[in-house]
């Protein structure tokens, strides 16, 4: 299933370059983010709620807690700065740099995670990094 999920968070993420560049005319950049976060929030408790996840909560270490916050400013920086980026740019242009995460999450998820380096991550790497300059060229 681990598949499908990622299939449609790809699908979503492109939705949301789009939706985004559509929705922030005329908009500042911050501003946009916030409501965007403020409806991510309603959905994602919404969810918990339902699914009753919530009661999960009690369970949470400090380690837990340490990297999610780190985490949520990690992603509230990186989509502050996308939407910076998409207001003043092509998103065409603008998602291939943003998609470049991947190969910085290779490096890190080696280096942080201790996972295994494979001839095949290293190959998709590199070929990931040549897209992206590819992208870009004029």
């Amino acid at each position: 299933m681990w598949r499908l999920y990622a299939v449609l968070a790809a699908v979503f993420a492109a939705l949301t370059s789009i939706l985004a560049k559509m929705g922030i005319k005329g908009v500042n950049s911050n501003l946009a983010t916030a409501i965007r976060t403020v409806v991510i929030i309603l959905l994602a408790w919404a969810i918990v709620f339902s699914t009753g996840a919530h009661k999960g909560l009690k369970d949470l270490t400090r380690q837990n807690w340490l990297f999610l916050i780190l985490s949520g400013l990690a992603t509230g920086l990186s989509w502050l700065f996308y939407y910076k980026a998409i207001s003043e740019g092509d998103v065409s242009q603008v998602a291939p740099i943003d998609k470049s995460s991947i190969v910085l999450t290779l490096i890190l998820s080696f280096v942080l995670l201790g996972e295994q380096v494979t001839a095949k991550t290293l190959i998709a790497g590199a070929l990931i990094t040549a897209g992206t300059f590819l992208m870009l060229w004029k």
